[in-house]
């Protein structure tokens, strides 16, 4: 069945046929990040593709989650969404509410609660909150913005790096790094780590990582990276190539490339 739904689902066979908007020169990350069980989220809210998410269903977290910065002023959002077909491919192509599915679509908790986390996974949790991979903050209107708040983009994040130091990366360091850029693709990842919440169900990273590469114009591209470990309030700046090595380390599913090769390492 899920052949027939190659090019209109959600749930896609691969982000270069399905969203390749959302990646440097339309080139994804390499299979040096892929999980045992993935998902390839187009990630998709009124009909709209705002973002793409490699999504690990076994540990129900993101991989990585890619965007393109457009930062602007805008309310946050304060409604969570679920991804609807990694229940299967007959669910709506759009991030619905839990509610929704449960009343409208007579889908179980149980049932949705399979291959992604729930919001009571992240009920009582001490030390810890929800991070956005991709933050609500990097997008210019109400619609994007609500498009981030999916739990498929969310991962148990050690509170005080949230709003300290990662906070800090995401709002000022990228300003002042994407000054001059005309375009800036990010990937913004979570590494798995050996601890989980929710009795087991959700993993929590060891570490959340972040990549940008930035054209400037033709001529000229930047690019810059940065790692920090889900238990202290700190975020290390990276080059390109230093972190690519460290994730092949992390990771150990061989060498990762996170950009196409014209994206500078240096």
């Amino acid at each position: 069945a899920s052949c027939l739904w190659l090019g209109h689902s959600e749930v896609v066979k691969s982000f270069e046929t399905s969203c390749p908007q959302f990646f440097f020169r339309e080139t994804p990350p390499n299979e040096g990040l892929e999980p045992q069980n993935p998902a390839w989220i187009c990630q998709r809210y009124k009909n709209q593709y705002y973002f793409a998410t490699l999504y690990d269903r076994k540990m129900r977290i993101p991989v990585y989650s890619a965007h393109i910065y457009q930062p602007g002023p805008g309310k946050r959002p304060n409604t969570w969404l679920v991804e609807p077909q990694l229940i299967g491919s007959t669910y709506p192509k759009t991030m619905e509410k839990e509610w929704t599915l449960l009343n409208r679509y007579n889908v179980s908790l149980e049932e949705i609660s399979q291959s992604q986390a729930i919001l009571h996974d992240y009920k009582n949790l001490t030390g810890l909150n929800r991070g956005h991979l991709n933050p609500n903050g990097h997008h210019d209107d109400y619609s994007s913005r609500m498009a981030t708040f999916t739990l498929t983009n969310i991962v148990p994040q050690d509170e005080k790096l949230n709003g300290g130091a990662w906070n800090n990366y995401e709002q000022q360091t990228m300003i002042r790094r994407t000054q001059g850029c005309k375009t800036t693709y990010a990937i913004v990842g979570a590494v798995p780590g050996n601890n989980y919440i929710a009795k087991g169900r959700v993993n929590k990273p060891s570490h959340l990582w972040s990549a940008a590469c930035c054209v400037v114009d033709n001529n000229y591209i930047k690019a810059w990276a940065v790692i920090a470990e889900n238990d202290k309030n700190q975020v290390q700046l990276l080059t390109l190539g230093e972190l690519e090595d460290t994730l092949t380390e992390l990771y150990g599913r061989g060498q990762v490339f996170l950009f196409d090769s014209d994206c500078p390492r240096e």
